[in-house]
């Protein structure tokens, strides 16, 4: 019978959250609208179900503010990648471009921002 340290065991416990790979953003596509601007963004992760999925993207400021956020609820192992939207968003007068961020349930928020210009 194998015996394993603590160490070990800490490791293989913490092992899928420490190297979950990030949801890469596929695309991005803004509209605006009377003033209002819309976000169809493409993601796309190795959901495994609920216990580890991206569960957010959300728009930041240059400064790293968050503007807007659209929750993910549920996994979606079987639909990769996906395609979400958050519409009626009322971005700051002057403002060129924002940032795309993904979260996931085992990560959190990831560091790679994608820089998206408005148009």
């Amino acid at each position: 019978m194998y015996k394993l340290s603590f160490s070990s065991l800490l490791f293989i416990a913490l092992a899928p959250a420490a190297f979950a790979d990030p949801a890469v953003i596929e695309s991005v596509h803004v509209t605006q609208e009377g003033g209002l601007w819309s976000f169809d963004v493409t993601i796309t992760h190795a959901d495994t179900g609920w216990d580890h999925f991206s569960d957010a993207w959300r728009i930041l400021d240059k400064d790293g503010n968050q503007l807007a956020i659209r929750e993910l609820i549920h996994p979606h192992v079987d639909e990769q990648p996906l395609t979400r939207s958050l519409s009626g968003i009322n971005l700051p007068d002057g403002i060129t471009t924002v940032g795309v961020q993904t979260r996931d349930t085992q990560s959190g928020w990831h560091p790679n921002i994608k820089t998206v210009p408005l148009r």
